[in-house]
């Protein structure tokens, strides 16, 4: 980090490290080192926020009244970049980054009692019914139905790309409760536990070769009315308050800690007496350029910091980072690829057998099954084209 910390921050940050010496484990290391998709498996993901829900850091930007730590800006930013550097674990954001801030902003007493608890302590894990086929970028455009019988709703139709539905215990979901109109005002927001009878979870395994999503059938399931969060109908303006935090977020840590371990990759890769000269210099290149821009998209976060601390609302920011460190991700795992062609070829399982040390670097083995699982980064959370076209829309009218 290249700014300068005051005496209560570099306290925080040893702080901070002197935990993770103590509690993430080698096992998790090489998970989170090993992670081609946007963040762990449940056994490791949800295992390290056990960890820290111990130590009272499982949700540090909740408000404190809920279980937060009451962080300034600051701490919450080196908080994210020191479990970067130690390659911890990329935790699952569905519970504690997405439906926790609704549920706070928006839910009912009762509601908050019943489930905020278990997120903070990782007892619950959640997933997200928001896309369906034909509704992903376009949203508003989403079928499936909820009609009130009594104390229930009534849900027939299906959710996709519905990340980690295999884990979880609860899903929170975008409903269609009314027609005519615009199609936003129909839509509602409902929590409700999972399985249940009528629910059938389909898997969809990537080209990577990673199940991470899935997709999940509804046949007249019958859920508590009493998990609508909001007003009926009112699920649109909850969304977009949702995919504000979904989109929200530091990347430059992340980024960072991938370019270190491509950079050791590519030492390693062009050591050999036969490497060309010519393609070391060009990829070292290559790689100070990529950290030059992950080195302006901090210069960003900060500002947001900066911004957050004023008490400015986000505006655009959570656009412009989506797009930024979305398509910076996918260049780094582009360059991975070719550094991994430097590396002799190395007959390696990539199963959950594969343990270790590999007689080539991690970055390199896992090069493509990460490229490919990035080719959606551009697309999750809201495509990068809607992105632009909302920083576009507030650039103009201003």
């Amino acid at each position: 980090m290249a700014w300068a910390l005051t005496a209560a921050e570099t306290a925080f940050r040893d702080e901070v490290r002197d935990f993770l010496a103590r509690e993430l484990t080698p096992q998790l290391r090489t998970a989170g080192r090993r992670c081609s998709g946007i963040f762990s498996d449940y056994a490791e993901g949800n295992g390290w926020h056990r960890i820290l829900a111990g130590r009272g850091w499982s949700v540090p930007q909740w408000p404190v009244a809920h279980g937060g730590t009451g962080w300034t800006p600051m701490q919450h930013y080196l908080f994210a970049a020191e479990l970067a550097a130690a390659d911890a674990p990329q935790r699952a954001p569905m519970g504690p980054g997405m439906v926790a801030p609704v549920i706070i902003a928006f839910g009912t007493e009762a509601q908050k009692r019943a489930w905020l608890p278990g997120i903070r302590s990782g007892e619950d894990y959640w997933c997200q019914g928001y896309s369906e086929p034909q509704s992903g970028s376009d949203l508003a455009s989403l079928q499936c139905k909820a009609v009130r019988d009594g104390d229930h709703y009534v849900l027939n139709g299906t959710k996709i790309w519905t990340t980690h539905a295999q884990y979880a215990n609860r899903m929170f979901c975008l409903v269609r409760t009314a027609s005519g109109g615009k199609p936003q005002q129909g839509i509602s927001f409902l929590c409700f536990d999972l399985p249940a009878p009528g629910i059938t979870i389909r898997p969809i395994i990537s080209i990577s070769g990673d199940h991470e999503l899935n997709q999940v059938f509804f046949d007249d399931v019958r859920v508590p009315a009493d998990g609508l969060i909001g007003e009926e109908n009112q699920g649109w303006t909850i969304a977009k308050y949702l995919l504000q935090h979904e989109r929200g977020g530091a990347w430059a840590p992340m980024l960072r800690a991938r370019l270190r371990r491509l950079q050791s990759a590519a030492d390693a890769a062009f050591a050999a007496a036969s490497s060309d000269a010519h393609e070391a210099d060009d990829m070292a290149l290559r790689l100070a350029d990529a950290e030059c821009a992950i080195d302006a998209l901090e210069a960003t976060e900060l500002q947001s910091l900066r911004a957050q601390a004023r008490g400015e609302p986000p505006g655009i920011r959570p656009s412009m980072g989506k797009v930024l460190g979305s398509e910076l991700r996918q260049r780094l795992t582009e360059l991975g690829v070719e550094i991994a062609a430097h590396h002799a070829a190395v007959d390696l399982p990539l199963d959950d057998g594969l343990q270790g040390e590999l007689p080539i670097p991690e970055e390199a083995v896992f090069s493509m099954s990460a490229y490919l699982n990035d080719r959606a980064a551009s697309i999750y959370a809201g495509s990068n084209e809607v992105q632009r076209n909302i920083v576009a829309a507030h650039l103009l009218a201003n």
